[in-house]
């Protein structure tokens, strides 16, 4: 086993020889399991062409707002035991288990808001509401990919010649905070509340002239579901204005979003992390300091932007969103592979 270190991180993870090569084809075995459970009718609605536009229409809001008022895939809720269990099978080939089980609980809270809301319901609230979709022909060779979506998810796959991305990825929480009592709250992004607020308290008046960038905090993440996104404002502090302390709050912070994923994943993005360079990356904070108050942060690197919003119900709901400015949907592997077959 070979360790992965972080910068100013003390605890290492020990990660075996494993390659991505090696996720992408699990992950194609586990797609071609799957599939080949389905009837015709489940086929029909779970498979889709690569090439069409479906792969790069995405979205996190409840199904009845989307076009036609439904959301494309087949839903969990309409699979048997095994088919379900191939489901989150599939899951497991590229999430860590901390991923998985943030999965899971944002799944979860769906019946909680359906208990909340009670007879002020607007949507269809439903943790079984959860859709499974595949691109193309799962292989080793050539490309795919597969998209895991439903209210506040959206994980994205796409994988060529074994080589894989996994943006855009887009997690959320409503409640972001359940209280169920003493000792039974159910926090699904935790982490990436606490760590970026503690980064924000910790700043020095000097340091916040460069990362508040406004008062109020905007009302959702600027780049919503776009299909393709451009770097914002080069606003924010950057890494090298940190100290020691701060610089590695921050690398925790990214770390929890990359290490949603298998060790040998989050070892690959955090390596472009590092290759776009480390001092090039900028913290920025719009609103409140306090829990409960709107507030809003992103961290942006060369290549890639973390945004984070938590405006709504009281400030107890949360969207997060991962994307790469080359690289969502693949693009980058794409661009190579047309050069290498051309």
């Amino acid at each position: 086993m070979k360790p992965l270190c972080f910068p100013g991180i003390v605890t290492c993870l020990f990660i075996t020889t494993t390659a991505i090569a090696d996720v992408a084809s699990d992950m194609a075995k586990a797609a071609n399991t799957l599939a080949g459970s389905l009837d015709a009718k489940q086929k029909a609605q779970a498979i889709f062409k690569f090439n069409g536009e479906e792969r790069t229409y995405w979205h996190f809001i409840p199904a009845e707002m989307l076009k036609g008022e439904h959301r494309k895939g087949l839903q969990i809720k309409d699979m048997n035991s095994k088919q379900r269990e191939l489901t989150h099978s599939l899951l497991k080939t590229v999430l860590s288990e901390s991923g998985h089980t943030k999965v899971k609980n944002i799944m979860f809270l769906e019946d909680i808001l359906f208990v909340l809301e009670g007879k002020k319901r607007r949507f269809i609230r439903d943790s079984e509401a959860y859709h499974i979709l595949i691109f193309g022909n799962p292989s080793n060779k050539g490309a795919w990919g597969w998209r895991f979506e439903g209210h506040h998810l959206s994980l994205n796959y796409t994988i060529i010649n074994g080589k894989l991305s996994v943006v855009p990825s887009f997690w959320a929480s409503n409640p972001a905070v359940a209280d169920f009592g003493p000792g039974r709250k159910l926090i699904a992004l935790e982490v990436e509340e606490f760590t970026a607020r503690d980064l924000r308290i910790s700043l020095s008046n000097e340091q916040l002239k460069k990362a508040v960038i406004a008062d109020k905090a905007p009302r959702d993440i600027l780049t919503a579901a776009r299909p393709e996104v451009e770097a914002l404002e080069k606003t924010g502090i950057s890494f090298s204005d940190l100290n020691k302390e701060q610089q590695t709050q921050l690398t925790k912070l990214i770390q929890e979003y990359i290490n949603r994923h298998r060790a040998v994943v989050a070892k690959e993005d955090w390596a472009k992390v590092e290759k776009g360079g480390l001092n090039k990356i900028r913290f920025s904070w719009a609103g409140s300091t306090k829990a409960f108050e709107p507030h809003y942060y992103r961290v942006q690197g060369p290549t890639f932007l973390l945004e984070y919003a938590n405006t709504q119900n009281g400030a107890n709901h949360i969207h997060a969103t991962w994307r790469d400015f080359n690289g969502d949907f693949g693009r980058d592997l794409l661009r190579e592979h047309v050069k290498k077959a051309h």
